[in-house]
């Protein structure tokens, strides 16, 4: 028996081949030979869809993932402002960079 490399699958073929089961229009046998996929690959990516379905129409989940936390990244941006003006005062004074800007 010959091994296979190990495949890395894109979430939206895993999608088609949990929808294809889902359908259940054809044999998991027949679809496992389709995608080259082993069946029980096809039997895991069928129940995380059924799972995670739910999700899909959770709105507040939704509206929480599209915040941004702004008092974050604005203090995020001032570290970053603070750490890029030591840096250029360091290298200006290390004659690595003009003083002009």
């Amino acid at each position: 028996m010959t091994r296979r490399p190990r495949g890395n699958h894109t979430a939206v073929f895993k999608a088609k081949v949990a929808l294809a089961a889902l359908k259940g229009d054809k044999a998991l046998a027949e679809l496992a030979q389709q995608f080259d996929v082993h069946p029980n690959q096809i039997t895991d990516w069928k129940t995380r869809m059924q799972e995670g379905a739910a999700s899909v129409f959770d709105e507040e989940k939704a509206e929480q993932q599209g915040k941004v936390d702004v008092t974050r990244m604005q203090a995020k941006i001032g570290e970053l402002t603070l750490e890029n003006d030591f840096l250029e005062t360091a290298l200006i004074k290390a004659g690595l960079l003009s003083a002009k800007r």
